[in-house]
């Protein structure tokens, strides 16, 4: 087979051809890119192996391509970088790999094409395709990738077990792949995952998150995720979700289970938006729900506060799995914090002074919250899920007119409490911390607008309450 004609959108690989040519070498595409192809994928990123040094293969293709080329060269990896538009080209010498039992990272040395075939992970990474005068664009299957990738198939080169515990991170990228082009995992090859799991205590938490995040970002990532629970990786990785699995049955009143719950909201939540740290934000929502499950005879299951203890929860595990513990960490916490807040607005009759509250605490993740919050109306009762939905809708319009009107996206009363000092002629203390408290909550309320005038003249008043006199 011969792909020749599917290479002609990318020039530089002719120039790369013509360099193993003068340098009197053979090289290939291999992996990741020569897969999309086929699969009509997009990508941005080429591996090409050089049966010779790929450094010095790296730098006469640079030099092919113009003076303004820089090659990054990592002579520690013994391989080298090219930038070419939006393409990244990595070039490397084929190598063959042995691995110690401690450890992922592989003894190298240098190899045949054969040997750099049988060191990748799969078999749809595996297939190359020639670069070399005569053979131009023909496809270098020894492994039958391009038969597994017509059946959907993840498989490894080599013998599964031998594969996973050379390298136990191929672990959660079969289960990666799998998610992102929604293939299965062959039988063997999955039972393998099954029998090494406890391997992948020797990988860092942030290879083990990168690859996590990915799944996360795949189209249905329930998908990737029920892998990663029946294969008993979920469990290593990411115990607090499996915890949500199960439902408990007393007197005949049971919960539903949430750890489905939780993967459907996953997915409901992906129908609306590609943004990773809410999809976070939805897995995360009801974490505390184990911690926080309780029955009572006559009102059967609750999990009262479990949005509350779950944001407490959000930076122990962020930490812990080597997330950032920044701004996106912030965002997290706070849907988590404040996702049945809407839910609950939509159950009972709607105020203004509880809606200024959520636009306040929500602020510029008002419309994140509230797309959390619609992709958490599940049920199996379809009119149910009606009634919520458009309960939720009076809700969301009522949010948008407030809005609109009161401007409060950003809220900040116009009382400072260096005005509340200047007026009565105070240093700092508490009396103005109650002062600025009680001008915020009238502001809130709608007691007063959130205006100089009548806000000065409302936080007179609250100090005259106090005994306070304005200088």
């Amino acid at each position: 087979m011969n792909f020749k004609e599917q290479l002609t959108p990318y020039p530089v690989l002719e120039k790369v051809a013509g360099a193993a040519k003068e340098l009197g070498v053979e090289a290939y595409i291999i992996g990741g890119f020569v897969r999309d192809l086929i699969l009509k994928r997009n990508s941005k990123d080429i591996d090409i192996v050089s049966i010779g040094s790929g450094i010095e293969l790296a730098e006469m293709v640079a030099g092919r391509l113009g003076p303004d080329v820089h090659v990054s060269v990592f002579k520690n990896f013994g391989t080298a970088q090219i930038r070419q538009g939006d393409l990244e080209i990595e070039f490397v010498g084929a190598r063959k790999e042995s691995y110690r039992s401690e450890s992922r990272k592989p003894a190298v040395e240098d190899g045949t094409l054969a040997d750099d075939q049988n060191r990748r992970d799969f078999t749809i990474n595996a297939m190359g395709i020639s670069l070399n005068a005569g053979t131009f664009g023909e496809l270098v299957d020894p492994f039958e990738g391009m038969s597994d990738l017509r059946k959907k198939i993840i498989r490894t080169p080599l013998d599964p077990e031998i594969t996973f515990s050379d390298d136990p991170l191929r672990m959660m990228r079969a289960i990666r792949f799998a998610s992102q082009l929604n293939f299965d995992i062959e039988p063997d090859t999955f039972d393998a995952i099954v029998k090494m799991k406890e391997r992948i205590g020797i990988v860092s938490m942030e290879r083990i998150s990168d690859e996590l995040n990915k799944i996360i970002l795949s189209k249905t990532p329930s998908y990737g995720f029920k892998l990663l629970y029946h294969a008993g990786l979920l469990a290593i990785i990411f115990p607090e979700l499996v915890e949500l699995q199960g439902v408990e049955h007393i007197e005949g009143k049971g919960h539903k289970d949430n750890f489905y719950h939780t993967l459907q909201v996953l997915d409901n939540v992906c129908q609306v938006s590609d943004d990773l740290w809410l999809r976070w934000a939805a897995i995360l929502h009801d974490i505390a729900k184990p911690a926080t499950k309780k029955f009572d005879k006559r009102n059967g299951w609750s999990f009262h506060n479990h949005e509350e203890i779950g944001a407490r929860m959000v930076p122990v595990i962020f930490r812990r799995m080597k997330l950032p513990l920044n701004e996106k960490m912030r965002f997290v916490k706070k849907l988590v914090r404040l996702h049945l807040r809407p839910i609950v607005l939509s159950k009972e009759e709607i105020t203004d002074s509880a809606m200024r509250r959520l636009l306040v605490e929500a602020g510029e993740d008002i419309e994140a919250l509230m797309n959390l919050c619609r992709a958490d109306i599940t049920s199996k009762n379809p009119e149910k899920v009606r009634r919520f939905i458009s309960n939720f809708d009076l809700v969301e319009q009522k949010l948008k007119d407030l809005e609109e009107r009161d401007k409060l996206r950003n809220f900040q009363p116009v009382i400072t409490g260096e005005m509340i000092m200047e007026a009565f002629g105070l240093k700092p203390a508490k009396e103005v911390g109650i002062i600025k408290e009680s001008v915020r909550e009238a502001i809130l309320e709608g007691i007063v607008p959130n205006e100089y005038g009548p806000a000065f003249a409302f936080m007179i008043a609250e100090g005259e309450k106090m005994g306070l006199t304005r200088v």
